[in-house]
């Protein structure tokens, strides 16, 4: 049976586990060539200049900048749906997690998906460097890519008979679950969130060739969760000093 609801208002705003399926239904319907294109007629346009976002949007969803991954159609989604973050290899540094916390503790998603796709470029660039055989990345790419760094390592580790482009598809799932430890640890907002189930974090991987999103296990999230809540460098006060 189709969950999909009626977003036309906040009454009917979904839990964190309808979201869920509304967001894999989306995108069946768009890998399948059946997109439906909700909520962009020029009514929405109108309600979108009249009403607030909190009232509408359903899904955070932090995901690579890349051309190939463009999230309201991958979801098969409108306006005021999904509050979208964008930034390359998806990872989550200090303007990744404000976003976040401000889709979550403001927008008032009950869902966050943080989503990382195949032959992400980014992760390729990290993968390569660790290698030995990458370019110079530019002033401000290093920096912005260096998140990733501890995804890769950990996959080169635990698979040391895995060389060169074979370690890019596993450290692309590892960059995913490296984000979402990222935010847990510095976002108490999110932890408590998460915690006291207003909020349901996932993780899943696109394909850009199929369309095809992966979802990825949530007893993971769940772990990291905790490991998050008992590791001593954790942040925590939630808010901005002064």
């Amino acid at each position: 049976m189709s969950t999909s609801h009626d977003t036309s208002n906040e009454r009917n705003k979904p839990n964190p586990a309808e979201v869920l399926i509304m967001l894999a239904e989306g995108n069946e319907r768009f890998a399948a060539g059946k997109a439906t294109h909700p909520h962009a007629e020029p009514g929405r346009l109108a309600l979108a200049g009249s009403r607030s976002q909190k009232d509408y949007a359903y899904a955070t969803v932090i995901s690579c900048s890349d051309s190939r991954v463009p999230v309201e159609l991958i979801f098969d989604a409108g306006i005021m749906d999904i509050f979208v973050i964008r930034v390359a290899g998806n990872v989550c540094n200090t303007d990744e997690i404000g976003s976040i916390e401000y889709g979550l503790a403001h927008v008032e998603t009950p869902v966050l998906v943080v989503l990382g796709h195949t032959q992400c470029g980014a992760v390729t660039a990290v993968t390569h460097a660790l290698q030995g055989k990458g370019h110079v990345l530019e002033r401000n790419i290093a920096p912005l890519v260096k998140p990733i760094m501890p995804a890769v390592k950990r996959v080169m580790k635990d698979h040391e008979a895995l060389h060169g482009d074979d370690i890019i598809p596993l450290a692309i799932e590892e960059n995913v679950w490296q984000g979402i430890s990222d935010l847990f640890l510095k976002s108490p907002v999110s932890r408590d969130l998460v915690r006291n189930g207003t909020v349901r974090v996932a993780g899943a991987i696109y394909d850009v060739a199929t369309g095809k999103v992966r979802w990825l296990a949530l007893a993971k999230v769940d772990e990291i969760l905790e490991y998050a809540e008992a590791c001593p460098e954790r942040e925590i006060n939630p808010f901005a000093a002064g």
